[in-house]
């Protein structure tokens, strides 16, 4: 895979509101990247990605270290990108937006030390935050080395895969079925000031035809089968990248070569929660 792009479609800086606060932002809602930002305000610093496309040297909001709980989020972010990257994942890009999302303000503050083990995490509503090798992998899949102008994300949850596409697609648009889920997508992203990101509430099996054709769709959930609205949202030449099965699931991606023709091959094993129809 191509590893010669060397910039971001959005640098990191132009995405963060640097004048506002994200601990001066209330809400009721018990998981929210606020409300654990709110205590966990960090000094300014020098982050890099390994190959240095993304520095960030001023305080922002969706830095911060994590106290009480033994953690300085940038190391052990940088940790877990190197694992993930023993595990096999090699595309700089996807290393980078990994190494730059803060996935601890993604989930239950209770659960903020554990945030940057290769685990999936609850986030409630029987849902999951995937675990971070299979958001990069999933992310690296999609890519294939190229750039991604407009990405349909089939699961939003917590917002963290939406957030980890913004940084490596010009447009991300990202569907939730269940309410509480998509109003804590949108609560965790608020701060982060994330202009790419598109959050519909609605039915994912059904993608979103008023704005297809999309370079990639990727799916969070897993089905019997990829429903075939999405297939037909795809654009010629793109790239499609779901969970299949039941008890037993595989990672299927799918490439449309035609008006009618796509091409599917098994990637690898994989357990997501089951896909459902319809919105809650």
């Amino acid at each position: 895979m191509s590893t010669n792009e060397k910039r971001f479609p959005l640098s990191l800086a132009s995405v963060v509101d640097q004048r506002g606060s994200a601990g001066k932002r209330s809400t009721a809602m018990p998981q929210t990247a606020v409300k654990n930002a709110a205590n966990n305000v960090k000094p300014a610093q020098t982050f890099r990605s390994s190959d240095n496309r993304l520095t960030q040297t001023s305080p922002h909001p969706h830095q911060p270290t994590l106290p009480g709980v033994g953690m300085v989020s940038d190391k052990f972010r940088q940790a877990m990108v190197s694992r993930v990257a023993q595990q096999g994942v090699k595309d700089d890009l996807v290393l980078a937006a990994l190494e730059a999302i803060p996935r601890h303000l993604f989930v239950e503050s209770g659960l903020a030390s554990q945030a940057y083990i290769d685990a999936s995490l609850p986030i409630g509503h029987h849902q999951t935050i995937s675990q971070p090798y299979i958001v990069a992998r999933m992310t690296e899949i999609l890519r294939n080395g190229k750039n991604l102008n407009k990405v349909l994300e089939i699961g939003t949850g917590c917002g963290y895969q939406a957030a980890v596409l913004s940084l490596v697609a010009k447009e991300v648009y990202s569907i939730e079925r269940i309410k509480a889920l998509h109003e804590l997508a949108k609560t965790n992203l608020r701060p982060m000031r994330i202009a790419n990101i598109r959050l519909h509430y609605g039915d994912g099996m059904l993608g979103l035809p008023q704005v297809a054709p999309f370079d990639g769709i990727i799916l969070a959930a897993a089905g019997l089968e990829v429903p075939h609205a999405l297939l037909d949202q795809l654009a010629v030449g793109g790239r499609l990248i779901a969970p299949v099965g039941g008890r037993h699931q595989v990672l299927q991606l799918i490439e449309r070569v035609g008006q009618q023709e796509w091409n599917s091959t098994i990637m690898e094993q994989c357990h997501f929660v089951p896909l459902h129809q319809g919105v809650i």
